[in-house]
């Protein structure tokens, strides 16, 4: 296990490899670690923050390949208040997110599809795994267009941002992705907490009107939220609200550690042929 880091400084990423990679003639900054299947790991709002990296390295330690594309924000920083907000404000009106209107599938999904295609070709195996978080919630959903995606994962998928029964897919996207998931006998795996106003009951409600028994929600407790967040979720996100990094307890029996194991196994059986569940709190801990 690669030692703790402080999640309260700028993180350095320095035990990642930062490679630009280019994909139709768009070029991204990606931090690439690890060995075994791909994983997509794709950063909440604002950024790749030091809880996000915290989550990729989990992901890494525990077998595979993590590729993390920096697609907005500051890499590696605290998320401080007033640059979190700004970066959120760029980011909405930003052409490759479709952050307000549902039944839009954002640009950025189509690089994000032809990366999970470059990482299968350089990591092999069955195929690769994505996460997405927040603002990337639901793009795991729509790289299953691509068909080395194996294993997707929404953790608290917020676009769009006004219609809380809305779904960033658009309809022909969608219908595509519920063909797949039957076809290949595949599934979804989403996470919300109960009182997240920004990924509401109505939003997993919508999802399961879509794909049927293929998307399999866990919805957390809001008492199992880490109060401890750095100060952009203090003032912005001051709500139970980021499953995985943020307001994750990092203590064996808490329900969002139990969260990130249960991913991790999914990964696992979905990427690694033969592989057995790990017990909540284990190796990846």
């Amino acid at each position: 296990m690669s030692p703790a880091r402080r999640l309260d400084v700028d993180d350095p990423l320095d035990d990642f490899e930062r490679r630009d990679i280019t994909i139709d003639k768009i070029t991204k900054r990606v931090y690439v670690a690890g060995r075994g299947p791909g994983v997509i790991v794709m950063t909440e709002m604002p950024g790749i923050s030091p809880h996000v990296a915290r989550f990729a390295r989990w992901v890494r330690d525990a077998g595979f390949t993590v590729y993390m594309p920096s697609l907005f924000g500051r890499d590696g920083a605290v998320p401080q208040a007033a640059e979190g907000i700004e970066v959120f404000k760029r980011a909405c009106v930003s052409a490759e997110f479709r952050a307000l209107a549902a039944n839009e599938t954002s640009p950025v999904t189509q690089w994000l599809r032809a990366l999970a295609k470059l990482a299968h070709a350089e990591c092999g195996g069955p195929g690769v795994g994505a996460i997405g978080m927040c603002f990337t919630g639901n793009f795991a959903l729509t790289m299953m267009l691509e068909k080395s995606v194996l294993a997707p994962v929404l953790s608290q998928p917020t676009l769009p941002l006004k219609d809380p029964a809305g779904l960033e897919i658009s309809p022909a996207d969608l219908a595509a992705v519920r063909e797949r998931l039957d076809r290949d006998d595949l599934s979804v795996l989403a996470y919300r907490f109960d009182g997240d106003p920004y990924c509401r009951a109505e939003r997993f409600a919508a999802y399961k009107a879509a794909l049927g028994p293929r998307f399999v929600a866990r919805a957390l407790p809001d008492s199992a939220a880490n109060p401890d967040t750095p100060p952009f979720f203090r003032q912005a996100v001051p709500q139970p609200h980021s499953v995985v990094t943020a307001h994750l307890i990092d203590e064996a029996g808490q329900p969002t550690l139990q969260a990130r194991d249960e991913i991790l196994d999914f990964f696992r059986q979905r990427l690694v042929p033969g592989a057995s569940p790990a017990r909540s709190g284990g190796e990846a801990g």
